[in-house]
C-alpha cells in the first residue's frame, strides 16, 4: 500500500473531496438546459477548491502554499454564489442547499484557519 500524499492526510482536502462528491450528484439533477451553464460552473468551482488544496500542499514554499489555499477559499466563494442561485431559482432543494452551504462554510473556515497556521510559521 501507498504512502498518503501530503494532501490525503488534510480535513480539509477531505471535506473538499466530499462536497465535489455532492456538487456533482446536486448538479445532475438540474435542468438539461443548464448542463452547459450553472451546472458546469459549479462542478469547475467544486473541482478548483480540492485541486487547489492539492496543489499547496504538494510542496514548495509556504507563500506559494498560501496562495493555493487563497484560490481554493475564493473558489468555494463562487461555488456558495451559484448555490443560492440554484437554490432562488429552485433547480435544488433548500434541505440539498443547506446543507451543501454547511459544507462550504465549514470548508471556507478551515481553509482561513489552515492559511492563519501557515502564517505563523
Amino acid at each position: 500500500m501507498r504512502e498518503p500524499r501530503p494532501h490525503e492526510k488534510l480535513d480539509v482536502w477531505k471535506r473538499a473531496i466530499d462536497l465535489c462528491v455532492g456538487i456533482y450528484q446536486a448538479t445532475g439533477e438540474l435542468p438539461p438546459d443548464e448542463k452547459y451553464g450553472l451546472s458546469s460552473q459549479m462542478r469547475r468551482a467544486v473541482v478548483s477548491v480540492g485541486s487547489n488544496i492539492a496543489e499547496g500542499a504538494a510542496g514548495g514554499t509556504i507563500p506559494l502554499y498560501i496562495r493555493s489555499l487563497r484560490i481554493a477559499r475564493a473558489s468555494l466563494a463562487e461555488l456558495d454564489t451559484q448555490l443560492e442561485i440554484c437554490r432562488r431559482l429552485t433547480f435544488i432543494n433548500d434541505s440539498d442547499c443547506e446543507q451543501l452551504g454547511e459544507q462550504t462554510e465549514i470548508i471556507g473556515k478551515m481553509l482561513t484557519n489552515l492559511i492563519k497556521a501557515l502564517k505563523k510559521k
